[in-house]
């Protein structure tokens, strides 16, 4: 599973006024933090808290003097981008776009000339699909057009659009049946990522559906995901399905190898 460290996002309250504060040693910390929890990449979010390209760029900078992890710019504004990139140390992921022409084509020329990766949401004009045949057709289209641009499969984040169970109990199966579906589009498939904690918002019992629903998502696929990393339950509960999914060689003390990984 690829972690996705979601915690330096501008929406928790002490990283908007460090961004505010130019308070660096609040996104080390959060950095560290989460690297040290094994994520593969770490979400930077400027939020509200700016409009500022150099902003952002301020962010990414604090994250890499700290550690040496991926970023994944969670900005889709071709002007914020196109200052952003050059200043990450490896190709990032970029977090997003819509199978909308337009906006795809807004982004893929500037994530294939730093040979980033990108999330596609299978959305379009019309807002987010109800459908599992709606997501596969959305996702077909962000497909072939990051392939006009040369990006390989591998560069590729399928996101399914994950509702919350509370209001939309019905999509979830179309999610799992959609992500399931993804994976046949390619050889070797895209990613299937996923924004987990949109399937508890709302809910009493958010820990607990999280930890269930992300099991059922990598039965059907799902190979990434932004999430709470030092969330140990959920770390293990990730491992646990893998297993379980052979996707990982088993031994007894599989958790302990990851924590010493």
């Amino acid at each position: 599973m690829i972690l996705i460290g979601e915690r330096i996002n501008a929406g928790f309250k002490d990283i908007k006024n460090a961004i505010i504060n130019k308070d660096g040693d609040v996104i080390k910390e959060w950095a560290r933090k989460q690297t040290d929890a094994n994520a593969d990449y770490l979400d930077v979010n400027l939020g509200t808290a700016s409009n500022k390209p150099e902003d952002l760029c301020w962010m990414i900078e604090m994250v890499q003097e700290e550690v040496d992890t991926t970023i994944s710019i969670d900005n889709n504004k071709p002007v914020m981008l196109k200052e952003a990139m050059p200043v990450c140390k490896k190709p990032p992921l970029v977090n997003s776009t819509t199978a909308v022409e337009e906006k795809m084509n807004e982004l893929f020329p500037i994530v294939a000339e730093h040979n980033a990766s990108i999330i596609g949401l299978v959305m379009d004009e019309a807002g987010s699909p109800a459908t599992t045949d709606k997501r596969i057709e959305n996702a077909g289209k962000i497909i072939e057009k990051a392939m006009e641009f040369g990006l390989s499969p591998e560069q590729i984040f399928l996101d399914p659009i994950i509702m919350p169970l509370k209001f939309m109990q019905p999509q979830a199966k179309e999610i799992l049946s959609a992500a399931n579906q993804f994976q046949l589009f390619s050889d070797p498939p895209c990613h299937i990522v996923c924004g987990l904690t949109n399937i508890s918002n709302g809910a009493k019992h958010k820990i607990l559906i999280n930890r269930v629903f992300l099991s059922m998502l990598i039965a059907n696929g799902c190979d990434a995901a932004i999430l709470n990393v030092l969330d140990e339950e959920l770390i293990n509960t990730i491992l646990t399905a893998e297993l379980i999914m052979d996707k990982e060689i088993y031994a007894d003390s599989y958790i302990e190898a990851f924590q010493k990984k």
